[in-house]
């Protein structure tokens, strides 16, 4: 997908990675906010703000791009329906990434991904 073209690898084929990188992005609009690893977080968090800049537009075209990036329309729709109206005047820095501490088992560093209000 070109939208996801640089991005660090995260010890996955780009097929996984894409996939990962989209359920993530939709759990993060969808919930307001979600426990991941470090690096995934700031992986997702540059497709979040083109998700939501593309979603500003609030066209047929935007819709249409926003079912194409996102694996839900539930999430889609969210954007161009709730996200939209809130971010209206901002035009980067949806995300907020937060640090939690250390996982137990792998000692990877969690953090708590969240939309900005």
């Amino acid at each position: 997908m070109r939208h996801l073209r640089k991005v660090k690898k995260l010890n996955k084929v780009k097929s996984h990675r894409d996939s990962m990188l989209k359920n993530l992005a939709a759990s993060v609009i969808q919930y307001e906010e979600v426990k991941t690893t470090e690096a995934k977080a700031k992986a997702v968090s540059s497709l979040i703000d083109r998700i939501i800049t593309v979603g500003k537009a609030n066209d047929l075209n935007a819709r249409r791009r926003l079912y194409m990036m996102l694996p839900t329309k539930l999430s889609a729709n969210k954007v161009l329906d709730v996200l939209n109206e809130r971010y209206k005047d901002r035009n980067s820095g949806f995300t907020s990434i937060v640090h939690i501490g250390v996982r137990k088992g792998d000692n990877s560093r969690v953090v708590k991904i969240r939309l900005i209000d």
